[in-house]
């Protein structure tokens, strides 16, 4: 063999280039000596040169047979990939515990532990990896298997180099824009300081801006919405973040209460003052001193009792009923309903005064069909909880179902999202969600493109222009911002899609 004219950029080279850990040929692979850590990622694992000499992804390829292995890593690196071998699933096992890949290649056919066991134990040590199986023509069932358990796609063999090159690509580019999005998600609740308010859209943006600018304030809050959209959320965090955060936080639902009960359940009554008064019993306004009072569906509050609330929030005086006496209370008042108040108070039913003294600052949530770019992070954060809760393993839901989350309407809002994907949980055999599991009306929804008003804000009067805009958007919601595919939905090619984008300022 010719000497390299460059003995140092030899020496680059054999540093920088994996090796195999399996001996081929008499203990050579590919003119390379072969060692227990060649091909592998241990020297420059932590490295501060890691991002740089990962390539495109590193991805662990775990094969019984190493002429197998070592073909398959020749194809990938070639692409840019950075590859690790393995010929075992406890050696798998070990390799996935380092957390330093972004794929791994499983033969389902291993010595000792089964490809299906490394593969379910690849889920539990890291819930965020890719998996991909290899299995033999007549294991199409195994593969089937490996899909419910998690693999996020499966290649028979023999399978050509395209297949592989393709298959392979696709998976990681999926798995990079799930991690983004999840990312995305993250920062934007680091970057407020709310609990449990989960969504990307610029509408829950502008309301958690608002509500964190509120929070540090006494200043009454009124928070409007359809049944179900999270104004009690949004009321909870105010108060976590405001200076009662330490004091209680009540929570009254007002049309819960009959005319009769509702002003002694608010203000309290003393001993004797209706029957049934047998004693004296604090309201919730004396009882939450210093703290928070949420009031649910104020709307539903009788005219009599306003009037009595119109003077503890001018005031911060109550008064029990059957007595006389004032009792001076220092409490915030954050109140929430879904019907139009402007509309009580032409009809009587509420009084005018009241109603500008409780909007001192509004928060408008929208219903969740006209933000459907909110229900994948909602999705996402509802599928974690209640996997912790319900002691299952539900890593994620694949993108078929989600774009029929996205396509349903959801009338009950986040509530009824929420309680869709507990039962899910409880019922889907996991750890992936797919269209099978889902009910019939929601599979309904994947089918087509919804075409009715306020499944993509309401197009009904909208110009041509804005109807194409939110078209665009809806489709791209509906496939996760997959370009390629939203262009296939809509019929035209992918250049005039990303011109479109670009006209109507969507990224």
């Amino acid at each position: 063999m010719e000497k390299d004219k460059n003995p140092g950029a030899v020496e680059e080279r054999e540093a920088s280039r994996p090796r195999s850990i399996m001996p081929q040929n008499g203990g050579e692979s590919r003119g390379e000596p072969s060692s227990p850590s060649s091909r592998s990622l241990t020297t420059f694992r932590q490295s501060t040169e890691l991002v740089g000499r990962r390539g495109k992804g590193v991805i662990l390829i775990v094969q019984a047979d190493p002429r197998q292995s070592e073909a398959t890593a020749d194809v990938l690196e070639e692409m840019g990939y950075r590859c690790e071998l393995v010929d075992s699933g406890e050696a798998a096992l070990e390799a996935v515990k380092g957390n330093h890949h972004d794929l791994v290649l499983i033969d389902l056919v291993l010595k000792g532990m089964s490809g299906l066991e490394v593969l379910r134990r690849a889920r539990e040590i890291n819930p965020d990896l890719a998996l991909m199986v290899i299995a033999e023509p007549e294991a199409v069932e195994s593969a089937v298997e490996a899909m419910k358990q998690g693999a996020t796609d499966f290649l028979l063999k023999p399978f050509n180099l395209e297949e592989l090159r393709v298959r392979v690509f696709k998976t990681l580019e999926v798995q990079k824009l799930r991690l983004s999005h999840r990312e995305q998600t993250r920062q934007l609740v680091r970057k407020f300081p709310f609990d449990g308010i989960v969504g990307s859209s610029d509408a829950m943006r502008d309301v958690t801006q608002r509500a964190a600018q509120v929070a540090g304030t006494d200043a009454t809050v009124l928070i409007t919405g359809e049944s179900g959209t999270g104004k009690e959320v949004i009321a909870e965090a105010i108060h976590k973040n405001s200076q009662r955060s330490t004091n209680k936080f009540l929570k009254i639902n007002c049309a819960a209460f009959s005319p009769n009960i509702i002003e002694s359940e608010l203000f309290g009554h003393e001993k004797g003052a209706f029957t049934g008064a047998i004693s004296q019993r604090k309201g919730v306004f004396e009882h939450c001193h210093r703290g928070t009072i949420f009031l649910d569906e104020v709307g539903d509050i009788p005219l009599e009792t306003q009037v009595k609330l119109l003077r503890v929030l001018e005031n911060r005086l109550i008064t029990r009923v059957g007595s006389n006496d004032p009792i001076s209370i220092d409490v915030r008042v954050i109140c929430a309903t879904h019907r139009h108040l402007e509309e009580l108070v032409k009809e009587g039913k509420f009084r005018e005064d009241l109603y500008y003294r409780v909007k001192v600052v509004t928060l408008h949530i929208p219903p969740l069909r006209e933000r459907p770019q909110d229900i994948p992070p909602l999705v996402d954060y509802f599928l974690r909880m209640y996997s912790q809760i319900h002691g299952k393993h539900f890593s994620r839901i694949d993108p078929e179902a989600m774009a029929a989350f996205v396509a349903h309407p959801w009338k009950g809002n986040v509530r009824e999202l929420r309680h869709m994907v507990e039962s899910l949980i409880i019922f889907a055999p996991g750890p992936v969600i797919t269209m099978a599991d889902l009910p019939e009306s929601i599979q309904q929804s994947r089918k087509t493109l919804p075409n009715r008003q306020g499944s993509v804000g309401g197009l009904i009067g909208l110009p041509l222009k804005e109807v194409e805009r939110e078209l665009i958007r809806a489709t791209l919601s509906h496939v996760q911002g997959n370009r390629k595919e939203a262009a296939k939905l809509l019929g035209i090619g992918e250049r005039t899609l990303y011109r479109k984008l670009k006209l109507h300022s969507l990224t």
